[in-house]
């Protein structure tokens, strides 16, 4: 019983903190959700996976990364269409 209760109770830890390690934005282009998962490398010259919340999963080349106050403004470039955007994440 203790050992099924300890088990319960890591399992619910990782993943309530693999949730925790997700990066949290706006697209401020088109307003929608976006979340970058953990162990994604976010830096310019770099190509990351993105949640977007209207589209699913896509490529953006990072073009530029700025930090304002308690939040981080990612410049990118779609990979697909070449299209620019910005992601303002949260700083958290």
């Amino acid at each position: 019983m203790i050992r099924e209760s300890l088990l319960l109770a890591v399992v619910t830890a990782s993943i309530s903190f693999t949730q925790a390690l997700a990066w949290d934005g706006t697209n401020t282009t088109t307003g929608s959700s976006v979340e970058v998962e953990r162990g994604q490398l976010v830096r310019s010259g770099r190509t990351i996976e993105v949640y977007d919340s209207e589209h699913g999963y896509k490529e953006y080349d990072v073009d530029s990364i700025r930090r304002y106050g308690r939040t981080v403004e990612i410049e990118a470039t779609d990979a697909t269409t070449g299209e620019s955007t910005t992601f303002e994440m949260d700083d958290n």
